[in-house]
């Protein structure tokens, strides 16, 4: 089709680690796009390099060889400056409270301190997490935790949301119910998504299936309308 947004293009792409005797390839050769509207799962193995390819598609790693381009996405020193990320571990930093949590990027950004607290309360609204606005981080389950950082994102709103195993550690009804918040707040913002999972009940709600092999991507199977092109 014409007119597809591209979000991120990754034209054979490399990640490597360490040298000689130690060196891990984590990705190898790949070449893919992420399109506006998408929703994919990339799934395999722990240590198929399903996270750190999305790690390189939001700039958080740099390439050992090919390239990682964002053609429709803000740039701000070099890294795309359009994109939310929720990763596997806790994120929240331990000396602020919820609120100040969600608000600190737009705040980093230069929205102002009344603007970023609004929409932070908006956010923890909309994941249901009113009541522990002004907990901080060691009062919260990992379940509250994750829904913390998906709310950080929808109040920044970016184009793309890459969450790197975000239930990981939680069990299956609280990854549901993250899950849950997840696909609400990308839908919300019209935000495309890329999550990396080796749960097959997070794989199947998503439209694309992608799968990570030593480091190497498989072709994608549709579920769905929307899907990246590999």
């Amino acid at each position: 089709m014409t007119g597809e947004r591209v979000l991120v293009d990754c034209d054979d792409v490399g990640r490597v680690y360490g040298s000689g005797s130690t060196t891990v390839v984590a990705v190898s050769g790949v070449s893919c796009q992420v399109l506006a509207g998408d929703r994919i799962a990339v799934v395999g193995r722990s240590g198929s390099g399903k996270s750190t390819l999305v790690h390189l598609m939001g700039g958080l790693e740099t390439p050992s060889a090919g390239r990682v381009s964002w053609p429709a996405l803000r740039m701000r020193r070099g890294r795309p400056d359009d994109v939310g990320v929720v990763f596997q571990g806790l994120s929240l930093l331990p000396a602020l409270d919820v609120t100040e949590n969600v608000a600190l990027p737009l705040v980093l950004s230069g929205v102002s301190q009344e603007e970023a607290t609004e929409r932070a309360m908006v956010a923890l609204a909309a994941v249901r997490l009113t009541a522990q606005a002004r907990a901080v981080p060691e009062e919260l389950s990992g379940g509250q935790s994750q829904r913390a950082a998906i709310a950080r994102v929808l109040a920044a709103a970016p184009a793309l949301v890459l969450a790197d195993e975000p239930t990981g550690q939680l069990d299956h009804e609280t990854a549901r119910t993250v899950l849950d918040a997840l696909l609400q707040t990308v839908d919300r913002i019209g935000a495309a998504l890329v999550v990396s999972t080796h749960d097959p009940m997070i794989a199947e709600r998503l439209q694309v299936q992608w799968e990570m092999r030593d480091g190497q991507l498989r072709a994608p199977a549709q579920t769905g309308a929307a899907g990246g092109r590999q």
